[in-house]
């Protein structure tokens, strides 16, 4: 039985310890919640980082979950520039980092999201590399990009993700000269596999990205604190005035860990294991976001989701689940992309070695398509290219795990919707 005494506190001010704070509230709880973040910044969702607002299309504003009187009008101790030291379980309690402040809880939540990993190279301390997760980091990648498409300046980028790829695209728009830098065979090997990973290469080629697959970035190479270039371990020398690093990012667990929280394996991705309700080992602490690893009844694996759909979603199921309700997590990982005139959203969850067959309904060559990942005739994801309005159907396939006939599955004109039995 929740009541008003109670005090609820969330670790991680991004988007789902926002939404989490947000559904406290909407769903009736009267006690104290507190919400801390580590950034200065009020609570603000990321992918506009590396789309609208990197392209100067979208203002500040717009990138914050709620505008900032909404804390204090709805009782939310908001603690802006603050962290966590450490958890004390036994006791009930987390200790500020800042000053020590020690405070009492009866359910915890951590989002404390995940962090870039960092090049172990010679050179990363150069001023022109640069990382992007943070509003501050957007900010001023913003300006370099501007600057380089001034001056003809080259940036090179180290990774074929969707962080690399989006920056990518934008500093091309900022008519910057790009080169990227993989070592797997295609962009996105990891989440697309080869079948769909050299459509992203053909769109970054037409644009005029150099592409260098096969081949790691080994050292900076600077004088007076400036990027000069950049070196492959493939002996190349490739012209740089800004650096990039874009090789994904790591769980931040070091709170949990040191609570004594069980943790993922890295073979799922790490993070902080949670039940379908997203507790953790400990059930007065749940873990949603970026940072939780949670069981998926639909793929009967435990996955890690980094995306901003994850944490939309996330935030307010362990919110309900912190409340006492019946809550099961099974969201549909979903999330989106725009690299220049494409736009894509991909449903589902089929890495490398889970699918036996690509299926392609419509026209790839002109870049309007949806793919689908599927596994002895049953979807495991779907990807929408430049076709619309086609998200929720995609979705009830893959829920369906109906058996597909795969002629049927590329017709164009065999509606979705007849699919799903």
């Amino acid at each position: 039985m929740v009541d008003a005494d109670q005090t609820f506190v969330i670790v991680g001010g991004g988007l789902a310890g926002a939404k989490a704070a947000e559904t406290l509230r909407a769903e009736g709880f009267s006690g104290r919640v507190i919400l801390i973040c580590d950034e200065r910044d009020h609570p603000y969702e990321r992918p506009a980082l590396s789309k609208g607002y990197l392209l100067g299309k979208q203002e500040r504003d717009s990138v914050f979950v709620h505008e900032p009187a909404w804390y204090a009008r709805h009782d939310i101790e908001l603690h802006l520039g603050e962290t966590v030291a450490a958890v004390d379980r036994a006791a009930k309690t987390v200790r500020f980092g800042e000053d020590g402040t020690v405070v009492r809880y009866d359910k915890l939540l951590l989002a404390t999201g995940a962090e870039p990993r960092r090049l172990d190279v010679p050179g990363t301390d150069l001023a022109g590399v640069h990382h992007l997760r943070r509003l501050a980091h957007a900010e001023r990648l913003k300006g370099v990009l501007a600057a380089l498409g001034r001056d003809n300046g080259h940036l090179v980028i180290a990774g074929a993700g969707w962080i690399g790829l989006e920056v990518a695209a934008a500093a091309r728009e900022y008519g910057a000269e790009v080169t990227v830098v993989e070592p797997a065979p295609t962009p996105l090997h990891g989440v697309l596999g080869p079948e769909l990973g050299g459509l992203f290469a053909e769109l970054h080629h037409e644009h005029g990205v150099r592409l260098r697959f096969g081949v790691r970035l080994t050292e900076i190479v600077g004088q007076d604190g400036v990027v000069l270039a950049a070196r492959t371990d493939d002996g190349e020398e490739h012209p740089a005035h800004a650096v990039l690093a874009a090789i994904g990012a790591a769980p931040r667990t070091a709170l949990a860990e040191a609570a004594g929280l069980e943790l993922a394996d890295r073979a799922h991705g790490g993070g902080v294991a949670v039940d379908a309700r997203l507790r953790t080992s400990d059930p007065d602490i749940h873990a949603a976001g970026d940072v939780a690893a949670f069981p998926h009844p639909l793929f009967g694996d435990r996955l890690r989701v980094e995306h901003w759909a994850n944490a939309l979603n996330g935030g307010p199921a362990a919110a309900r689940a912190m409340l006492g309700q019946d809550v099961t997590y099974d969201r549909v990982p979903y999330f989106f992309s725009d690299q220049y005139d494409l736009g894509m959203e991909y449903s589902g969850w089929a890495p490398p070695g889970s699918y036996d067959q690509v299926v392609i309904r419509g026209n790839a060559g002109k870049r309007e398509f949806i793919a689908f990942w599927v596994k002895d005739g049953r979807v495991l994801a779907g990807m929408n290219v430049n076709v619309w309005d086609v998200t929720e159907p995609v979705q009830r396939l893959i829920r369906s795990k109906a058996r597909v006939d795969p002629e049927a599955l590329a017709d164009p004109q065999t509606p979705l919707d007849t699919l799903v039995p």
